[in-house]
C-alpha cells in the first residue's frame, strides 16, 4: 500500500530555538516539544514530570456535586445499588473500580454487566428489570446510558435513581438521571474532554472521596485499572490521561492488582516492563475476550478477585475465550477481504459488509483489519435477534459518528465516537443504508483522507541519534493517540549488505542501515510487513525512511534499534 509522507510543522524556529535554550536540549527535542503545544519551561517541566497534583478538580464537571449528593444518600440510607456497566475493557474496569471501592463502605451493592448477545450495548430493559426484581434504588451507569432516555425513564417510574458516568457523544436530549456526568456534554464546564468512561468514573470516586474525607491513596489502588482503560479504549493521551497513564503503568509494573497480576502472568508479561503496546494488545483483548466469547461478567470477577488461585482460574478461562477470540478474528477476516475485493461489493467510499453467520464478538476488530487494507470508512455487520448490528471503524481524519448520525432514521440505534461506533438496524433497512451511507461518505470525505498517510515529526539523521536524544524521547512516554512515539525521516540511507527476510512467512526485514554523511556507522533496524522491499534494497540504491527509535536488549546489552514505518526509493 502506498502512503503518503506528512511532515508537520516544527513550529517557529524562534519558538523552538528559546526552548532549545532554555532547557538545554537538541533542537529536535524542542521542536518535538513545540509540535505539542508545550512552548515554555514550566509547560515542559508539567510534561516530563507528570504528578497527580496536576489534576482537576472533579467538581468542575457538570452535576459532580449532584452525583456525590445522591451516592451518600445511597449509602447514610443503607439502599441497595447496583453498578452497571459495558461487557468492554471500558466498561469492565470501570466497574470492577466502582464496586471494588464501594464495597469497602456499603454492603448492599451488587453489579450487572448486559451479555452482548441477548441484551446488546449499553443500558437493557432487562438490566432494569433485574434492578426492580431486587429493590435497587441507586444504578450508577459506566461507560453507558448517555442515550438511555427510555430505560431511564422506566426505573424512573419505579423508583429508581441513575448516576450516569460516561464519555461518548449525547444526543440532543439528555436522561432524566440524578446526574450526568460526560465531559463531551456541551454544558460540561470541564477542562479535558477526552477522559475514558472509568477516567469520568475515577473523577465521581474523587469527588466522593474529598467530601467524605477519604485519602487519595484509596482510589490510587486503582489507577491499574485506569491505565488498562485508557490505553485500551484509544483516547487521546495527553493532559490527565497522560498523567493518570503514567502512574496507572507505575502501579501496573511494581505492585498489579491480583487480577490484574494473573492476565500478566499468562500474557507472558511478567519479566518485562509493561507499557502501553503491551495493554493494547495483550492484556486489553484478553479481558475483552469474556465479554466477545461468553460473558463480560467474568472479566469483573477476575478484576475483582482478591485471591490469587481464584484469579488465575478466572483467567485461564478468559485467556481460552481470547484464543477462540483470536481463531474466529482470522476466519472471519478472510471471508471479510475476500467480499469486500469482490465485484459484487459496489460501494466506491466506504466497505459495508453483512453476513448473519458473522459472530458478533469480533466484527468490530475484522472493521479495524479491513480498514488496514482498504482505507475506507467501515461498517462489518452480522444479524443478532432478527436485526443487523454490528460496528463501523473510522480512517484519521473522518468523523463516523457524523456520518451515521446523518443515517439515523434508517437505525434502530447507535451510539460511539469519531473514529467508532455501534449501531443496529432492521435488515430490510440494509440496502438503503448501504446507498446513504457512502453517499454520505462521498459527500464529506477529502481526497487526502483516503490515501494512508504517515504523520512524521521532523527529520533525524543518523548522526544526531545519541543515547541523550533516545534517553529524552523515552520521557514522552506513555504514547498514544496525540502524544504518538515520535516518527523521523531520513534520506539518502542504504543497507550494508546484513539485509534479510525474517518471520515464519518471511514478510519482515532485517536491515543493518548507513548513511552517507556518516558511512561507519551502522544501525540496526526492522521492517514488518516489508519483505517485498528487499530485491530493491540489494541493488544498492539509496532510499529514505521514515521510522521511530526503540531499545533492544540481548543478553543483558542494549542497543538503539530504528522500527521502518515505510520506505521510499523514488521521492
Amino acid at each position: 500500500m502506498i502512503r503518503a509522507w506528512k511532515i508537520r510543522e516544527n513550529g517557529f524556529n524562534d519558538t523552538v530555538n528559546k526552548l532549545a535554550d532554555e532547557l538545554s536540549v537538541s533542537p529536535v527535542i524542542s521542536s518535538l516539544l513545540v509540535q505539542r503545544g508545550i512552548q515554555s519551561f514550566e509547560h515542559a517541566k508539567a510534561f516530563f514530570r507528570p504528578d497527580l497534583k496536576q489534576l482537576y478538580n472533579p467538581f468542575l464537571m457538570k452535576d459532580m456535586n449532584k452525583a456525590v449528593q445522591r451516592l451518600t444518600t445511597a449509602l447514610e440510607k443503607e439502599q441497595k445499588i447496583l453498578v452497571y456497566g459495558d461487557y468492554d475493557v471500558d466498561g469492565t474496569t470501570s466497574v470492577a473500580m466502582v464496586y471494588t471501592f464501594l464495597k469497602k463502605y456499603h454492603h448492599l451493592i451488587d453489579y450487572y454487566i448486559p451479555e452482548r448477545y441477548a441484551e446488546g450495548y449499553g443500558v437493557s430493559q432487562k438490566g432494569v428489570e433485574y434492578a426492580i426484581e431486587h429493590g435497587i434504588s441507586l444504578i450508577i451507569a459506566l461507560d453507558c446510558g448517555i442515550k438511555a432516555l427510555e430505560k431511564v425513564a422506566f426505573a424512573k417510574s419505579h423508583d429508581i435513581d441513575f448516576i450516569i458516568c460516561d464519555h461518548h457523544t449525547p444526543g440532543d436530549v439528555l436522561p432524566d438521571a440524578v446526574a450526568v456526568l460526560d465531559p463531551e456534554r456541551p454544558d460540561s464546564g470541564y477542562p479535558f474532554r477526552y477522559l475514558s468512561g472509568c477516567g469520568v468514573a475515577f473523577k465521581m470516586l474523587q469527588a466522593f472521596s474529598n467530601v467524605n474525607h477519604i485519602p487519595f491513596e484509596e482510589i490510587a489502588d486503582f489507577l491499574d485499572l485506569l491505565a488498562v482503560s485508557i490505553a485500551s479504549d484509544i483516547v487521546p493521551m495527553i493532559d490527565e490521561n497522560r498523567i493518570l497513564t503514567y502512574f496507572g503503568l507505575r502501579k501496573l509494573n511494581e505492585n498489579p492488582s491480583v487480577g490484574l497480576k494473573s492476565i500478566i502472568k499468562v500474557a507472558g508479561l511478567a519479566e518485562k516492563t509493561i507499557a502501553v503496546d503491551d495493554i493494547i494488545f495483550k492484556i486489553g483483548p484478553r479481558i475483552n475476550a469474556a465479554g466477545r466469547i461468553e460473558s463480560g461478567k467474568q472479566a469483573v470477577a477476575l478484576l475483582t478477585s482478591r485471591d490469587p488461585d481464584e484469579a488465575m482460574l478466572h483467567c485461564e478461562k478468559i485467556n481460552f475465550h481470547n484464543q477462540t477470540r483470536r481463531n474466529l478474528d482470522k476466519s472471519i477476516t478472510e471471508e471479510a477481504i475476500q467480499e469486500a475485493s469482490s465485484v459484487s461489493h459496489k460501494y466506491k467510499y466506504s466497505v459495508i459488509l453483512f453476513n448473519p453467520g458473522w459472530h458478533k464478538g469480533v466484527v468490530g476488530i475484522v472493521a479495524s483489519r479491513l480498514i488496514e487494507i482498504f482505507y475506507r470508512p467501515t461498517v462489518v455487520l452480522t444479524e443478532s435477534n432478527g436485526l443487523a448490528t454490528g460496528s463501523a471503524r473510522s480512517i484519521p481524519g473522518f468523523d463516523l459518528y457524523d456520518a451515521v448520525s446523518q443515517c439515523a432514521d434508517l437505525l434502530e440505534s447507535y451510539g460511539g465516537h469519531k473514529y467508532a461506533a455501534g449501531l443496529t438496524l432492521k435488515t430490510d433497512n440494509l440496502p438503503k443504508f448501504r446507498e446513504r451511507f457512502d453517499e454520505v461518505v462521498s459527500n464529506s470525505i477529502t481526497q487526502d483522507q483516503l490515501i494512508p498517510q504517515i504523520e512524521i515529526d521532523t527529520e533525524l539523521n543518523f548522526k544526531d541519534i545519541t543515547p541523550t536524544l533516545f534517553r529524552i524521547i523515552k520521557q514522552f512516554e506513555p504514547f498514544g493517540p496525540e502524544n504518538t512515539n515520535p516518527v523521523f525521516f531520513a534520506e539518502n540511507v542504504s543497507d550494508n549488505g546484513y539485509a534479510r527476510r525474517v518471520g515464519a512467512e518471511e514478510d519482515h526485514l532485517q536491515l543493518g542501515l548507513i548513511q552517507e554523511e556518516q558511512p561507519f556507522s551502522v544501525y540496526k533496524a526492522i521492517a514488518f510487513n516489508q519483505g517485498s522491499c528487499l530485491t530493491q534494497i540489494k541493488t544498492g540504491k539509496a532510499f529514505d525512511i521514515a521510522y521511530t527509535l526503540e531499545e533492544n536488549t540481548f543478553r543483558g546489552n542494549s542497543t538503539i534499534q530504528l522500527i521502518i514505518k515505510d520506505i521510499k526509493f523514488d521521492r
